[in-house]
């Protein structure tokens, strides 16, 4: 008797740490540099790289990279074009065949002030360009809302929540994904940020966990030098 139930004790703790590997239980990480280089007056240079995995530092899941040109209209308004490519494992703690993304992206920022509390708006259409499964091609157009508020608490630290909704303009469910998270923002020095904070990705079938830890880089090349 002992023997029967000593070997269902362990089919159960065996069947449940199994069960309890998926990727909606593991606290995912993305490594960020986000770059915004100023040309001109008007012109600035847009960089970004991320590094995106289903653990700390393990089981890999999307890397992509962005290049984009922006226009300043105002203080409050500015327009960017670009492209980036990104590739990713569809699949946690299995093997399968990467998804490659090349993609044309057009972003309107509108920027709003409330007393102390900065918001950003996002408004981004995407051109996706989709190779899977080593031979399925797909085009996708996208529609993005991102909402980003941020409070100072310091004059090196401040505080940030966002919101941001996916949808998918050639399915008739067109809701893909929404993100929302929060975090704190330092300042190491005028040309340097370092960002820290936590969000959650709900797509219709899972809902993931994950860290975000970031550099933020911020240069000027328009200033004339004597």
């Amino acid at each position: 008797m002992r023997k029967i139930i000593l070997l269902l004790c362990l089919s159960f703790i065996i069947n449940n740490a199994q069960a309890q590997k998926s990727a909606e239980d593991q606290l995912g990480t993305w490594y960020m540099y986000n770059g915004s280089h100023k040309l001109s007056e008007k012109y600035t240079l847009k960089t970004m790289a991320h590094f995106r995995y289903y653990e700390l530092t393990s089981e890999f899941q999307q890397e992509i990279y962005r290049l984009g040109i922006n226009y300043t209209f105002n203080k409050k308004t500015n327009l960017t074009l670009g492209l980036s490519y990104a590739t990713g494992d569809l699949e946690y703690d299995a093997s399968s065949i990467n998804l490659y993304e090349s993609r044309f992206y057009e972003d309107l920022n509108l920027k709003s002030n409330w007393g102390k509390f900065t918001g950003k708006h996002r408004i981004r259409l995407e051109q996706r360009f989709i190779h899977k499964n080593g031979n399925t091609d797909q085009f996708q157009n996208w529609l993005r809302y991102d909402l980003n508020v941020s409070y100072p608490i310091s004059n090196t630290w401040s505080v940030y929540a966002f919101n941001e909704i996916f949808l998918n303009l050639n399915q008739s469910k067109r809701f893909a994904q929404n993100w929302t998270g929060a975090g704190f923002l330092y300042k190491l020095n005028n040309n340097i940020k370092l960002k820290a904070g936590y969000f959650q990705i709900k797509t219709p079938n899972v809902i993931l966990k994950r860290l975000q830890l970031g550099v933020i880089l911020n240069t000027n090349f328009s200033k004339k030098t004597i």
